[in-house]
């Protein structure tokens, strides 16, 4: 082999190493410039999951107003006395560190006593203890304060620190303005404890209007609308709505998200704020309710069960949407204590009898066999028929709620006296498919469409066909019978028969319900599409006649006449069974006044016991009479 001198500058061997040396280096740089600038911003972003938190700020839900801008719903502060567990973080080590020791201790004692084996601690259950004792000491001082009682458990103070970190974990909630003070007032200025400030949906008219508003429900944020960006993220619990308007407007009355961004450190607790973004309210919403109407009508209601509306019959506006038995929704707010639901929950108070409940119309369905009856041309202002009290249809007896009978009477008198034996005699003549069909001329047969949930589908407008194959018989003419007098199988709500009076008032046949106020807001006519009745002026004359002398002196509504008002209505009452027996139900409609129509109401009062012995000019009547006064004296007399 020939030698080489290993000082020579062509050494070979000297000239390998340095070229591998040089490529491995430039492998290097290259790669060092590689993670530097072209995966530089995917290091960024996992520096920024790591180390970035994002605390999500629900925004306040927009206010409710009447339609003369009387604030229904609002928002008040929500204070709770709260501990950042960040700021306890020494106190949480030094605990540990006692217990540690006690528990060290403990082992001592059972070692030198060799009877009892010595247990090693839990440690993973001392950390937890003394997180929960320094909780609770917080806690004590507070109620020391405040002078209430409350328990924080264990379970709820571990889902926090594995869920909500970097939130501030409430110790006491919904403090009063007493509380309040006394806490700001007492407690040390460096003290851990804070008062977390909120909102709470806030109800200025307390029960008023109570099932038509609606309440909030507290529930945790869709996931699927937080960013996608890696970042992990942390919400307040937020507010939607949950019946009434609340709930159909919730879009427009939730508020927008704000958002803080933290720097946090390895342990994952609160470092630097990076961003803030601050929450916005919720879009105001004008109503077409009067409240002060509202409120009139919820006195003249009282403690009795049943509903009240009153519409505006130009634009189908609800002034007044009443069902009692209520509530006051800010009981519920900012949530629904267990002893509460109860209390509502047996009194059967959750529903809103006026659009959720259906029930037999009673007589005041006799205006839609009457107007029927006119159309098909069997009663004109020569018609009569003679009532002796009874009717006989086949085997059976009818009877008329005059024992002795009405004598010969009219269409004017048999609205006027609501006499059965004349609605009887139409009924069967007419039959039920040209009732049936009058009634569905009227929307009777579906539901409003009232920008309300949970209107109720059980509904029953009964035909030859709906009883085959719901009952499994053939129609008789005695449920002919019993259909033109508003009972049998019918079933509507008392908002379908304010609408029904609403369109009978503008001589038409649709009133589409709504409780915007359309006419602040400039809204086309949404009554625009309804249909005439397609009775005749001498016909509908006729009608409007025998609706007037309801509140003659022989008529079953003089209760409600009212000097300079003259009101066209029907008042009627129905057996119905509720509560596991039979009640029965007082029923007015109608509307005022009768050259110019302006409001329509419709008033049920549902019995509860057997001993209730209610009827429609007597007990449905008042609450009417009340409504049309306090319409007269606000809107008529300017």
């Amino acid at each position: 082999m020939e030698n080489y001198d290993i000082k020579r500058r062509d050494n070979p061997r000297i000239l390998l190493f340095l070229w591998l040396n040089l490529i491995l280096t430039s492998l290097l740089l290259l790669g060092l410039a590689r993670q530097q600038f072209f995966k530089k911003d995917t290091y960024e972003d996992m520096e920024r999951r790591q180390t970035e938190r994002r605390i999500f700020l629900p925004g306040p839900r927009g206010d409710i107003y009447d339609r003369n801008g009387n604030l229904l719903v609002g928002n008040r502060p929500h204070y709770s006395a709260s501990v950042i567990l960040d700021d306890l973080r020494p106190e949480f080590r030094k605990e540990y560190s006692k217990l540690i020791r006690s528990a060290r201790s403990q082992i001592e004692v059972e070692s030198a006593d060799k009877r009892t084996p010595a247990r090693l601690p839990d440690y993973y259950q001392l950390k937890w203890e003394a997180r929960t004792n320094v909780i609770q000491k917080y806690l004590d001082i507070i109620e020391s304060v405040t002078q209430r009682s409350s328990a924080l458990k264990e379970s709820k103070i571990i889902r926090h620190f594995n869920e909500q970190l970097l939130l501030p974990l409430p110790l006491t909630q919904d403090l009063n303005a007493s509380e309040y003070a006394q806490l700001i007032e007492r407690l040390p200025v460096h003290s851990p404890i804070n008062i977390h400030t909120s909102s709470a949906r806030y109800y200025p008219y307390k029960e008023l209007a109570a099932h038509t508003l609606g309440y909030v429900q507290n529930v945790n944020p869709d996931l699927s609308l937080l960013p996608k960006d890696g970042i992990k993220n942390f919400t307040y619990k937020t507010k939607i709505g949950k019946t009434g308007i609340e709930n159909t407007f919730n879009k427009n009355l939730m508020g927008q998200n704000g958002y803080e961004i933290w720097q946090v450190d390895p342990l994952g607790y609160q470092n630097k704020q990076l961003e803030l973004k601050p929450p916005k309210q919720g879009n105001d919403l004008i109503t077409s309710i009067d409240i002060e109407l509202q409120k009139v009508a919820e006195i003249a209601l009282g403690n009795r069960t049943g509903a009240a509306i009153a519409l505006d019959v130009e634009t189908g506006e609800v002034l007044t949407l009443v069902s009692h038995p209520n509530f006051d929704l800010n009981d519920l707010s900012p949530y629904i204590p267990q002893n509460t639901f109860n209390e509502i929950n047996d009194a059967g108070a959750w529903l809103n009898r006026a659009v959720q409940l259906s029930y037999p119309p009673g007589s005041t369905f006799k205006l839609i066999t009457a107007i029927a009856g006119l159309k098909a041309g069997l009663i004109d202002e020569s018609t009569t028929v003679n009532c002796p009290g009874v009717y006989r249809v086949g085997n059976r007896i009818y009877h008329c709620h005059q024992k002795n009978g009405h004598g010969t009477v009219n269409l004017e008198k048999a609205i006027a006296a609501s006499c059965n034996v004349f609605f009887y005699d139409i009924g069967l003549k007419l039959g039920i498919d040209k009732i049936n069909a009058e009634a569905k001329h009227f929307n009777l047969n579906e539901p409003t469409g009232i920008e309300l949930p949970y209107e109720t589908k059980r509904i029953v407008i009964p035909s030859k066909s709906w009883k085959r194959k719901t009952i499994g018989n053939g129609w008789t003419p005695g449920d002919t019978a019993n259909t033109a007098i508003g009972q049998g199988f019918l079933l509507v709500t008392p908002l379908q028969m304010a609408c029904t009076i609403a369109s009978i008032a503008r001589d038409e046949t649709h009133t589409q319900p709504t409780l915007l106020a359309v006419t602040r807001n400039g809204s086309e006519n949404h009554l625009q599409n309804s249909l005439p009745t397609g009775l005749s002026s001498d016909q509908r004359n006729l009608l409007l006649k025998g609706m007037q002398g309801v509140t003659s002196s022989i008529g079953t509504g003089r209760l409600i006449h009212i000097k300079d008002l003259p009101i066209a209505g029907k008042t009627g009452t129905a057996d119905f069974r509720a509560h596991g027996k039979e009640v029965n139900l007082a029923w007015y409609v109608g509307f005022a006044p009768i050259n110019n129509p302006k409001i329509a109401l419709a008033v049920m009062v549902e019995g509860t016991k057997e001993s209730d012995n209610y009827h429609g000019g007597s007990t449905a009547g008042p609450i009417a009479k009340d409504l049309f006064l306090a319409y007269q004296k606000k809107y008529l007399k300017r």
